[in-house]
Parts: structure tokens; C-alpha cells; sequence
């Protein structure tokens, strides 16, 4: 997901107009004794996750340059600092398993992270190598979470994963889609209770999810990880230029991040949100949403009602 140019100009607008509820969550997050960003279980085995994680596809997808790398080795040494877990990755992304391996290697927090990619491919044992490949690109003798990419060859797939489970090489096993039109048979197949995870598009303009989806994950005793939770900084163009409505202050909101992932947050069917960024700035305030009072479904409201007036 690419938001960042999006969202450095509506920063940079706010920063003129005064800026005053646009805060730099820097120093408090960083702090080792700072407050925990919030944490939710794993249906399938009450492990804890933090609410906000990061996704990798094209901020991750670079060469070998240290000036390409630098600024991604930093963006993982804060978030791990900053109480964040969750990398999300896939074959279709490039070189992020790759990057995301040798970095967190390099860094030493290789197990300090919770690794979730995905098989992007038809044909069990095309699916077979493709995942192998993984493992060797990202540094993991077991991967967290494998996920089948946009449902490509799930049923093919699923049955692979399944065994890997068995024998310990996958702990979690999950389908994802990014696209509405994907929902109903998300929610097929969490309803046959055949993975762990699911993981799907959601934000506060893009609600389809809400209409039966999330409740079928709740009710299924499946993992929801969100995608696309600025809309491709659509969310953050709609916005440009103003500020915060003052009451954002009652649920601990500091940017317009933080209110776009604060109101998925509020949904409880939400496991982990996945934002993308380079920029550490952007990485804190993210995991800035995770921390403080969390909407709840009046606040969530409120907070539609006034986008919808945007």
C-alpha cells in the first residue's frame, strides 16, 4: 500500500495552519517504560498479537543499497522497540521476504517479530517451492502465519498447509483478498473453520466487511488481520487541509492515522491492522493508534458520521 507522499502532504498542511493536533508520537513510543499498545488474542490459541502491524508491499521491495536499506532497518529496530510484532509479506511483493530477512537478521530481532507471507501460486508442488523459497528468504525454520495470496489456488494450498501445521513447519494458516467483491467466500471459508486467519480490505469509507464478514471471523474463532486501511491514501487526500474534530482528543487520537486506524481498532473482530510505511515518523504514529482509549461503537459512529461529511 503506498500512502506516504499523501500523507506527508496533509502533514505539511496541518504544520501551516497551526498543526496544534498533529503530534510527533516519537518520544513516548520509543520510551522502554512507555505505555503497551494493545494486544489481542489468537482465537485458535489465545497468543497475544499487537493491534498494529506492518505490511511491506512496495515500501520493502528494494535493492541492496544501504541508502534503500538504511531507513527499513530503522523502521524494524522502532517498532520492535515500540511494542509492534506483525510483518506481512508475499512472493508477489518483490524483494520484501527477501529484505525483511536479511534486515531482521542483521539487526538480531529475527525472532523477536511475528512473520505472516503468503503462497501466490496454482499447482501443489509449484505452491510447495514456492514456499520453501520463503522460508529461505525471510531466515525462518518455522514461519508464523502462511497465508494463500487472494485466495489463487486456496483449496490446493490450504490442503498442503494443513499437513505443514501437523508437522510443525507453519503455525498458522490463513487466506487472504483485498477486494470486496472477495468477502462472501472469505466468509465461506471461515465458516468451515479451515484456517486461522483471515485477512481482507476494511476502513472507515470501505465497510462492506462489516456487514457479515468480521461477524462471521468473531463468530468462527478466526484471526482478522485488516489490509488497505488508508485506502491508498485516499483517506488521507479527503482530509487534506484539515483538522482533527476536537472530540478526537476523547479516545487519544494525535493524527489522522491514528483516527483511520483507531476506528478499525474498535471493531473487537480485529486481530491486526497492516499499514505500510518506510518512514519511522509514519511507523510511530501508526502504533500510536494501538495505545490509549480505543472508540467504542458510539465513538465509532461518531467518527463515520463525520467522515461522511468530509
Amino acid at each position: 500500500m503506498k500512502q506516504l507522499f499523501s500523507r506527508r502532504e496533509v502533514v505539511q498542511g496541518l504544520a501551516a495552519a497551526g498543526g496544534a493536533l498533529l503530534l510527533n508520537p516519537l518520544p513516548t513510543l520509543a520510551e522502554n517504560n512507555g505505555p503497551m499498545i494493545l494486544q489481542r488474542k489468537i482465537p485458535a490459541s489465545g497468543e497475544q498479537l499487537p493491534v498494529v502491524g506492518l505490511g511491506s508491499w512496495q515500501q520493502f521491495d528494494v535493492g541492496a543499497s544501504s541508502a534503500e536499506r538504511v531507513p527499513l532497518k530503522e523502521v524494524l529496530i522502532k517498532m520492535q522497540e515500540a511494542g509492534g510484532k506483525v510483518i506481512d509479506a508475499s512472493p508477489m511483493y518483490g524483494r520484501a521476504e527477501e529484505v525483511i530477512g536479511d534486515l531482521t537478521k542483521e539487526i538480531k530481532l529475527n525472532d523477536q517479530f511475528f512473520f505472516a507471507t503468503k503462497v501466490w501460486t496454482t499447482g501443489k508442488q509449484e505452491g510447495i517451492d514456492q514456499m520453501n523459497d520463503s522460508f529461505r528468504k525471510m531466515g525462518r525454520s518455522k514461519m508464523d502465519l502462511m497465508q494463500v495470496h487472494n485466495l489463487q489456488d486456496w483449496q490446493t494450498h490450504l490442503k498442503t498447509l494443513k499437513d505443514w501445521k501437523q508437522q510443525g513447519k507453519v503455525k498458522y494458516i490463513g487466506i487472504t483478498h483485498y477486494t470486496d467483491s472477495a468477502h462472501s467466500r472469505l466468509e465461506q471459508i471461515v465458516k468451515s473453520k479451515a484456517v486461522d486467519f483471515v485477512q481482507f480490505n476494511y476502513s472507515i469509507l470501505s465497510r462492506n466487511a462489516e456487514k457479515s464478514l468480521l461477524h462471521a471471523a468473531r463468530e468462527n474463532g478466526v484471526a482478522v488481520i485488516i489490509n488497505e486501511p488508508f485506502e491508498q491514501g485516499a483517506l488521507f487526500r479527503a482530509v487534506k487541509g484539515k483538522t482533527l474534530p476536537p472530540w478526537a482528543g476523547d479516545y487519544d487520537i494525535k493524527s489522522w492515522a491514528q483516527f483511520f486506524l483507531k476506528y478499525i481498532i474498535g471493531n473487537e473482530a480485529v486481530t491486526c491492522v497492516i499499514p505500510g510505511t518506510s518512514d519511522v515518523k509514519h511507523l510511530l504514529d501508526n502504533i500510536g493508534a494501538g495505545l490509549g482509549r480505543i472508540p467504542d461503537e458510539q465513538g465509532r459512529k461518531k467518527m463515520l458520521e463525520w467522515m461522511e461529511t468530509v
